[in-house]
């Protein structure tokens, strides 16, 4: 598997729009097997151990034909990172034309958040609104928070443990979604959520490729929503295939991050606040990282490879 791997591999580099959880380029590693092309994508920090379900995942989705689809295209929403001005917002929203959700991101300074909320609300008043707080808050800022932001569809994984997430669900009346909780468990299958959560986010890569994500989905019992991990088109196209395999999809999904790339590698375009479930045949055109970029890439998966025996 692995001469698989090295043998088709690319490393390139995608600038983003703005700065998105602290990065204005993405670096993504991608291989061809039987099935197409498939993405490894863990971010920079990640430990090989961290990474392993991202690497299960590529060789799943370069080697093992995708399971029945039961829908050809996916709801998505927008995603507006922590920036504020009406004109940086408007700028962002307007790549995500027909979409009628919009996930926000926040936590990091209270007042500059409500700003954000209060700025898309003026730009979308129709639109359902979302808010991503990647485990930032304790409880009591979490609800503190809840009760001046006005009404939101869901608040994704607001505290960091399950404990905090069942205090908070016994002071608010707002539906949590767990991400972090599940992706960074040492086994997702084990975590207990029933009274922390409503909610389950399943990232293809984090949780290591669609057979396992569709079992968790099983396991937990919960409505789902489907989300990237700021993948390339590759990689998006992955987590299209996941949303459309699941039996039942209520709620729009986190898969329209490639606007908020600069550059990609092949184009999923939204229409009408939804992009058609398709392979991506790469175009690397210009994108392709420096050979001491590639080594660090190689070298990497190299290691984690070895984790997965």
């Amino acid at each position: 598997m692995l001469d698989l791997i090295l043998d088709s591999l690319r490393v390139v580099s995608l600038p983003t729009k703005t700065n998105f959880r602290g990065v204005d380029h993405r670096e993504v590693a991608l291989f061809e097997g039987p099935q197409g092309w498939a993405e490894f994508s863990p971010f920079l920090e990640y430990s090989d151990e961290e990474c392993a379900p991202w690497l299960a995942c590529a060789i799943e989705a370069a080697t093992v034909p995708i399971p029945h689809l039961f829908r050809s295209t996916i709801a998505v929403n927008a995603t507006l990172p922590a920036l504020n001005g009406e004109g940086e917002i408007s700028r962002i929203l307007s790549a995500f034309p027909g979409c009628t959700t919009i996930k926000i991101k926040v936590g990091q300074n209270k007042d500059e958040d409500l700003a954000r909320i209060a700025t898309v609300r003026t730009i979308a008043p129709d639109a359902k609104l979302r808010i991503d707080v990647n485990g930032l808050w304790n409880v009591d800022q979490a609800t503190n928070f809840l009760e001046l932001c006005g009404e939101i569809e869901y608040v994704e994984q607001p505290c960091a443990t399950t404990a905090e997430l069942r205090e908070l669900k016994s002071r608010v009346n707002v539906k949590i979604v767990g991400d972090e909780i599940l992706r960074k468990s040492e086994n997702p299958f084990e975590v207990e959520l029933e009274g922390a959560v409503d909610i389950l986010m399943l990232k293809v890569q984090p949780l290591g490729g669609i057979a396992r994500a569709m079992k968790l989905a099983e396991h937990h019992q919960l409505p789902v929503v489907v989300s990237s991990a700021l993948e390339s088109a590759v990689g998006i196209s992955y987590g299209l295939k996941l949303a459309a395999a699941l039996p039942n999809l209520d709620f729009a999904c986190g898969l329209a991050t490639g606007s908020l790339l600069v550059s990609n590698l092949g184009e999923l375009a939204i229409i009408d606040g939804a992009i058609a479930v398709n392979d991506v045949v790469p175009n690397f055109s210009g994108l392709d990282v420096s050979a001491d970029r590639y080594e660090w890439w190689k070298n990497r998966i190299m290691r984690t490879a070895s984790l997965l025996g």
